[in-house]
């Protein structure tokens, strides 16, 4: 479950504020409840919500499955591209660098369904 909000309180005119829940499925039993609120007490402000939600793209894993790699090798390079998305936009690149062995690492012991 995810349930995030942004809060624009009084006063906060001109705030520009963006809330975004992505979302990856990885088998068919796979199950999200997302809510993205904004609650906003201002004047004149640029706020925006949205959640996706989806399972691996079948095109990507058709493609890379005809370069032969094998579906399971194939699947965990797709789940790996979506994770690292999430450090790809960190502003502090050490921090990137310290998490990106630990998110291999959780990718490595997960087993993805085919």
């Amino acid at each position: 479950m995810f349930h995030g909000g942004i809060l624009i309180r009084a006063g906060a005119d001109g705030s520009d504020a963006q809330l975004s829940s992505r979302n990856l499925l990885l088998s068919e039993q796979a199950e999200i409840d997302s809510q993205p609120v904004l609650e906003i007490h201002a004047d004149e402000v640029k706020a925006a919500h949205g959640a996706t939600v989806g399972s691996l793209d079948a095109n990507a894993l058709f493609y890379l499955r005809s370069r032969g790699l094998p579906e399971a090798q194939a699947r965990t390079l797709l789940t790996g591209a979506f994770c690292r998305e999430v450090l790809d936009v960190l502003d502090n690149d050490a921090l990137a660098q310290h998490l990106a062995p630990q998110l291999d690492a959780a990718l490595a012991r997960m087993e993805l369904p085919a």
